[in-house]
């Protein structure tokens, strides 16, 4: 296609926007809202996603060490723990420090503590966090094959279940944004759609004179993004706005600051969401004025 005919479809397409400036305003305030349910779900599931990392990343298994190792054999089973496959985070705690936080856990009961001074009774460890809860048998499986590894502790039921809540998330979110995809090309195929019927007539002269599907097709695929496009840039701007609201809300609220919890801020979301609200309006655009004109562009 020459360039001055890809002037004419996208100039179309603009002077289409501006003839049906009713119809496009329609369909703007109906995108905006549809992409506004679709970016509080798509900012709800980003920071559930978020906040099971988090929990992850504190769940983990204590690795016990057997007594009389030395020093450098402690140091080269951490080694080994680091380069197995799933491992985030290994963690070094001395007899010392389990009874250090014994002793903070008991807080003025330290009386029953006294003799332990002399004579600890806490083995030395490694706290050992993952990158994927899901790995947590097969890392263990390989941890207690390690020479000096007397026992390892660890919350399966827990990390099971964790895991489990994790992927049952990702899958609801997945399946609420793929119906609002559908919902959106539906609207917006049915509000172009008005738009092709009351240019019915010019359609059927350019397809009389041999324009092809293509070139019918152009001006509205063009208005289709232009309305996408605007609605995605409207609907940004709304989304953060209420976004950074409720979460200065919430990130205030005492339950967030007793579980030491943290979300997403939307400087931290802004690239991502960009990208799948241009993405989301161009090709929601697109679609729905290739569906909208079908029936028209049949022979």
């Amino acid at each position: 296609m020459k360039y001055n005919s890809i002037g004419y479809l996208i100039g179309e397409g603009f002077r289409s926007v501006g003839k049906q400036k009713k119809m496009t305003s329609a369909s703007i305030i109906i995108m905006c809202a549809t992409m506004f349910i679709f970016g509080v779900f798509y900012l709800i599931g980003e920071n559930i996603n978020f906040i099971m990392k988090q929990v992850e990343s504190q769940q983990g298994m204590r690795v016990i060490i057997s007594e009389g190792l030395e020093d450098d054999q402690i140091k080269s089973m951490e080694t080994k723990i680091r380069q197995i496959d799933g491992v985030n985070q290994v963690t070094f705690y001395s007899k010392e420090d389990a009874l250090a936080s014994i002793k903070e856990r008991l807080g003025g009961n330290l009386d029953i503590l006294e003799e332990y001074e002399t004579d600890n009774p806490f083995p030395d460890s490694y706290f050992v966090t993952l990158t994927d809860l899901t790995l947590n048998s097969q890392v263990q499986e390989q941890i207690v094959q390690l020479n000096g590894v007397e026992e390892i502790t660890a919350q399966d039921d827990t990390i099971s279940s964790l895991a489990t809540v994790a992927k049952g998330i990702q899958m609801a979110t997945l399946v609420l944004l793929l119906i609002l995809v559908i919902i959106s090309v539906f609207i917006i195929s049915y509000t172009i759609k008005l738009t092709v019927y009351a240019r019915r007539k010019e359609i059927s002269i350019m397809k009389y004179v041999g324009a092809t599907n293509g070139f019918i097709r152009g001006p509205f695929v063009v208005e289709g993004i232009i309305i996408g496009v605007v609605s995605a840039l409207i609907t940004l701007a709304i989304v953060g706005l209420a976004y950074n609201s409720a979460v200065n809300g919430i990130l205030s609220s005492s339950v967030i600051q007793i579980i030491n919890m943290t979300l997403y801020s939307f400087s931290d979301i802004f690239a991502k969401l960009l990208i799948v609200y241009f993405v989301l309006g161009t090709g929601i655009g697109i679609l729905g004025s290739i569906i909208s004109m079908r029936k028209y562009l049949k022979v």
